[in-house]
């Protein structure tokens, strides 16, 4: 992948950085720091500028966010209401109402996690859905993440410039990183599915 990933690179150069971050943001075949660590080593053996190279993974990440959100803002509060009348989703408990609750934390608490959120792997793909959901107003939304993005595109990049032939190393850091992440996604996922239950348990 690798070699392929090179010869990509080399051939399109910034437009092929930013197709890649694109579909990476949309859905991830080929992870982030795979792609802008090998792009930041690029940079030190093509016409490639660290420059050149952070602002086309930023647009690329911005156009793959922008779909999530657009496809994602069509779930209205009417719909989710309701999928939440389904029998399904009220045998787990869920009441039209906590479709509107749930909108109404993001609003409030959830907006700041559009910036954050772009520099977490996994996270960073996925937190458009929310967003759009929310309907979070597309000047934040365009704003908290073409911030977030070139935070950690640019990170990635400059790291992969530092570290030259030896970039595959952050790539390794990261994939474990990930595992971690994940981990905690899930558990965290877990306890507070287990609290919300029990606690519904409790008030019937």
């Amino acid at each position: 992948m690798t070699i392929w990933l090179t010869h990509f690179i080399e051939q399109f150069g910034y437009l092929a950085i930013l197709l890649l971050i694109t579909v990476e943001n949309i859905f991830p075949p080929i992870p982030s720091e795979a792609v802008l660590t090998l792009a930041g080593f690029l940079v030190t053996k093509t016409k490639l500028t660290a420059a050149g190279v952070i602002l086309a993974s930023t647009l690329g990440s911005l156009i793959g966010a922008i779909i999530l959100f657009a496809v994602s803002r069509f779930l209205t509060l009417a719909r989710l209401e309701k999928l939440l009348e389904t029998k399904f989703f009220k045998v787990l408990g869920f009441k039209n109402t906590d479709a509107q609750k749930a909108i109404a934390w993001f609003d409030k608490h959830g907006t700041g996690s559009i910036l954050y959120g772009r520099c977490i792997p996994v996270v960073r793909s996925l937190i458009s859905i929310p967003a759009g959901i929310a309907h979070v107003s597309w000047p934040k939304f365009l704003t908290l993440t073409a911030f977030g993005s070139l935070i950690w595109n640019s990170i990635l990049i400059l790291l992969g410039l530092y570290t030259g032939k030896k970039w595959q190393i952050i790539v390794k850091i990261f994939d474990d990183f990930t595992i971690v992440i994940l981990v905690l996604i899930i558990l965290a996922v877990l306890y507070f599915g287990y609290k919300w239950y029990k606690n519904r348990i409790k008030s019937k």
